[in-house]
């Protein structure tokens, strides 16, 4: 009975099912950073579901699917239109066509996510339209959002932005879950709990009892965590600096050096404890290596910089900041730069540097290049020439403060390649700029990074020029940070990595399993109801 009046309400809608999908995704989209209205966002992918399995034609369904996942990208990444705002090159209107352009494709792997549940799971498929969506049907739903999630961080190039676990990172205790199956997995089974809210109000209050449960005992099994480390007078300390210096002084002539002398006076005094100070991605303006030719450096030699930095630091401190590091060719033009991490000493020497390995296509390079710059595109980021990739994660150990990972800005979003397999750090490095993300982006991006932590069991330290900078425990909390558009630092105790999750030591083959055990509990209700 109660399925019939829910097909009554549905047929009231069903005039405009193509704008009502569309209007769910959009709303679903604010279940994310900065608003963080999960229940809605997971009402909207309730009623979705329901769209789908009502859809009379696989055709119907994929379009719903489609129509959902271009409202929820479009206001989700609509922050992807402010860089636009810094590259003269470029019309700024044509920011807001690249967020509808990015969004048609990304939809894509929503539009599967609700083919294959619909082709596979739906008894509408087989023509029989009264037959209710079932428990089959939602855990099916679930494991195609898997795989199709998946998918989306990984097809040409990849682009995770926003999955849907990422809704629980304002409830910690349920995003902690990903320390056991993933980001991926904890998206597939948030996607088959909203399925299952869309069933009890069709009455089949079992099902919904039983994943309530369910989410309470993870709830309740991932609940504490660990207090702070002690803090003697050996004990090493982290010094996040966020000078507040946007992308629109960088034209200036005065840029780099006005730069420098913010993250300087920042950086604090030296103390009993030594200090790991960090400052963001591109923080350093001016080359600090030695062996370029005369005319990159201008009248500011590298080693005049580095007793400058060095200056400000104790003996036994160490500074890991974001630069850049050019490559050459024959004739000694620079034919390609790298976003670089820098590690300095109290003596001014580098000891080791970090070549990003995941790039932003558009940001910095533009992909096919010889065809887009002859209708006039170029790269967002502001120059000629486009950055080379590194070799990818890397843990470096650092004298005082044990080893240290490396993932300068969106890196930090893809799930599973965080680390060096071979060799766990115990804290990662995450500087970024995400004075590009304009007011949405920067939450975003930070709670992702609380996603990484709690994956990996490892802190992260994220330090941007402009907010949001942070210091994460192991365990997904913020134990401080700096907010937008601020100046400021933040000087605490370093905190301590987690033994190895079940999810470090198997990365996203759990995507895999939890996916596979949802199909084959799908399969077996299906064939307990014949």
């Amino acid at each position: 009975m109660a399925y019939e009046h829910m097909r009554q309400l549905g047929n009231r809608g069903r005039r405009y099912p193509a704008l009502l999908s569309l209007a769910l995704g959009a709303l679903s989209a604010t279940g994310f950073a900065p608003f963080g209205f999960w229940p809605l966002a997971l009402a909207c992918f309730g009623g979705w579901i329901w769209l789908v399995h009502e859809s009379p034609t696989l055709k119907q369904a994929l379009l719903r699917g489609w129509l959902f996942g271009l409202g929820q990208f479009a206001v989700g990444n609509n922050w992807l239109q402010h860089p636009f705002a810094f590259q003269d090159a470029m019309p700024q209107w044509l920011g807001y066509v690249g967020v509808v352009l990015a969004s048609c494709y990304l939809a894509i792997y929503t539009m599967l996510a609700a083919g294959l549940a619909w082709r596979f799971a739906s008894p509408r498929s087989t023509g029989d339209a009264r037959t209710p969506p079932g428990a089959g049907y939602v855990l099916v739903f679930g494991a195609a959002w898997i795989v199709t999630e998946w998918l989306r961080g990984t097809m040409l190039g990849g682009y995770p932005w926003n999955p849907l676990g990422a809704i629980w990172v304002p409830m910690l205790p349920i995003a902690r879950t990903a320390a056991l199956v993933g980001t991926y997995a904890l998206s597939g089974l948030t996607t088959a709990f909203a399925g299952s809210l869309m069933l009890a109000i069709a009455r089949r209050w079992r099902l919904l009892a039983a994943m309530l449960t369910i989410g309470a005992l993870a709830a309740l099994l991932n609940i504490g965590h660990k207090g702070s480390p002690a803090a003697g007078a050996a004990y090493p300390h982290i010094r996040i600096v966020q000078p507040n210096l946007g992308e629109e002084e960088r034209p200036t002539p005065d840029y780099a050096e006005n730069n420098l002398r913010a993250l300087e006076s920042l950086a604090g005094e030296p103390g009993a404890h030594p200090r790991l100070i960090v400052w963001p991605e591109g923080a350093l303006r001016y080359s600090i290596e030695d062996g370029y030719p005369p005319y990159v450096y201008g009248t500011a030699s590298p080693a005049m910089i580095r007793q400058r930095i060095a200056a400000k630091l104790g003996p036994r401190d160490i500074l890991l900041t974001g630069g850049n590091a050019l490559q050459f060719d024959a004739r000694g033009d620079v034919r390609a730069a790298t976003n670089s991490i820098f590690a300095l000493d109290s003596r001014g020497s580098i000891l080791a540097r970090y070549d990003k390995a995941h790039l932003v296509p558009f940001g910095e390079y533009l992909p096919l290049r010889p065809i887009l710059t002859a209708i006039g595109l170029s790269r967002l980021v502001p120059g000629d020439i486009d950055f080379a990739d590194g070799p990818g994660p890397r843990t470096i150990a650092l004298p005082g403060f044990g080893t240290v990972g490396m993932q300068i800005c969106y890196e930090i979003i893809f799930s599973g390649q965080v680390t060096d397999p071979a060799h766990r750090p115990a804290l990662i490095f995450n500087p970024s700029n995400d004075s590009w993300f304009g007011t949405w982006g920067p939450p975003q991006h930070l709670a992702q990074a609380r996603l990484r932590a709690i994956e990996e069991g490892i802190p992260i330290i994220r330090a941007t020029p402009t907010g949001i900078s942070a210091v994460i425990d192991a365990d997904g909390r913020l134990l401080d940070s700096v907010g937008l558009h601020r100046a400021g630092a933040i000087e605490l105790a370093m905190p301590e990595a987690d033994p190895p999750t079940l999810f470090s030591r198997l990365g996203n083959w759990m995507a895999l399993i939890t996916a596979a055990m949802m199909l084959l509990v799908a399969v077996a209700i299906r064939r307990a109801a014949r």
